[in-house]
């Protein structure tokens, strides 16, 4: 449950995988789909989640996570353990940056393609698939937390080629 929260959250919002580990129960607001991220700089956003992310983030806070806990504390004894943490391991803590590496890389590994794999492929495909779905580039911008445009604009070059592709394609005079 947990494992497909954070893909799914990876997906619907395009957060830094430091974003997603920094997160905490109190920055989710599941009646609004949205999530009060602290990106780089110590800036904060509230970015937008669909429903799949929604139903998988609902299912894994009111199930697993509470469910981890208490195996934590009967484990470790210790009475009150606690963290805010969204997501967190057996242990009961917060999880890190290598765990979520590893996790995404392990589900993306199988995939066609090029280049790195892990958390950022997913905020590439995110951003990618926002903008393919006519997004203009500066809510784009504001969904990445990107301070500048031009560090928005990578993901324009990915559209371009695909509707090149695309033209060629299904063109008869291309």
């Amino acid at each position: 449950m947990r494992n497909l929260a954070i893909v799914e959250l990876f997906y619907a919002s395009g957060i830094r995988v430091s974003e997603l580990v920094g997160l905490d129960v109190d920055d989710l607001n599941l009646s609004d789909n949205t999530v009060r991220v602290t990106g780089k700089g110590s800036k904060e956003r509230v970015v937008p989640f669909g429903v799949p992310a929604a139903r998988a983030l609902t299912r894994y806070v009111s199930e697993a996570r509470s469910r981890v806990r208490v195996a934590a504390q009967a484990e470790s004894g210790e009475i009150g353990l606690s963290t805010s943490a969204v997501f967190i391991g057996r242990r009961g803590e917060r999880i890190n940056v290598r765990t979520v590496y590893q996790l995404v890389a392990s589900l993306l590994v199988d995939l066609p393609g090029e280049g790195p794999i892990g958390p950022h492929t997913l905020r590439h495909t995110a951003a990618t698939h926002v903008l393919d779905g006519g997004a203009d580039l500066r809510i784009v911008q504001e969904l990445l937390g990107h301070s500048s445009l031009a560090t928005t604009q990578v993901y324009t070059h990915v559209s371009q080629e695909r509707l090149t592709e695309s033209y060629v394609r299904a063109h008869p005079r291309a």
